[in-house]
């Protein structure tokens, strides 16, 4: 091979080279990334108190029956049962600044619509088979919440030992208030909690009287899930839920925390 064949070869080489080159950088970014979603899903999201950043959900734990006395009014005996827990689509969240009164929306298919005002752990961090004494370490800040439930469609699905998730997760059943990080609230392991219905006390106990802690459930839904950041859980609600109709307006109470109210549309 002459030089001058060595040189046209070395050229041709570069040149494809920077045409490979530019070609690259000029294909659109998603061919370059590789597979992209056909379309967005807005990301579920919970305001924090006093920073600019929100808190992701990842998936919501609900513990059933945590309180006695409401175990009692549910048919159940809680001295015998072990916790149970079951879930909530992540979008059923439905955020309560302070301060506001927010309209919910009376759901669909029932007419036998209850209250469970709860407090609300969400984790920072997770993992398997929790320590109860390390549990709480995974606690980023707590919220006051309502685990909102169809109770007619709860109650026949359950007489007909059939999942009953319809009556506990819909549209809007998981309403919050914003998170309060443990850094600035600390954590709750006692305290009133209490729920009005157009003023009239119709839920009020106290986190003592739990059946299981916040870190008893933290460590057993570890046994069964691997729980990670985003994670929120609700930790039962106390004795004599009720139904609400549409104009009513509920005031939700926890000690250490400010005031959620939502008004029944």
């Amino acid at each position: 091979m002459t030089d001058t064949s060595r040189r046209n070869l070395l050229v041709g080489a570069g040149g494809l080279a920077a045409a490979a080159a530019i070609m690259a950088e000029s294909r659109p970014a998603a061919a370059q990334a590789g597979p992209q979603p056909i379309f967005a899903v807005p990301a579920t999201t919970i305001p924090i108190v006093g920073e600019p950043s929100v808190f992701p959900v990842r998936r919501i734990y609900c513990i059933g029956r945590n309180y006695a006395a409401h175990a009692i009014e549910r048919g159940s005996d809680p001295t015998r049962e072990p916790p149970f827990f079951f879930q909530k689509a992540t979008d059923a969240i439905q955020n309560v600044a302070v301060g506001e009164v927010a309209d919910h929306p009376y759901p669909s298919l029932t007419k036998n619509y209850h209250h469970e005002v709860e407090l609300v752990a969400a984790l920072k961090s997770g993992g398997t088979n929790i320590p109860v004494e390390s549990a709480l370490d995974h606690v980023y800040g707590y919220a006051l919440g309502l685990d909102m439930t169809r109770r007619d469609l709860q109650n026949g699905m359950a007489a007909e030992k059939k999942p009953w998730e319809i009556g506990k997760s819909f549209d809007h059943a998981a309403v919050i208030g914003p998170i309060h990080p443990v850094a600035k609230v600390g954590h709750f392991t006692k305290g009133a909690i209490s729920l009005a219905v157009n003023g009239t006390v119709r839920q009020n106990s106290d986190l003592t009287k739990m059946i299981w802690s916040v870190a008893e459930q933290i460590a057993k839904l570890s046994e069964a899930f691997e729980l990670k950041a985003g994670d929120i859980i609700y930790s039962g609600t106390p004795e004599n839920v009720g139904p609400v109709v549409k104009g009513d307006v509920l005031l939700c109470k926890l000690e250490g925390l400010p005031d959620m109210s939502i008004r029944i549309a």
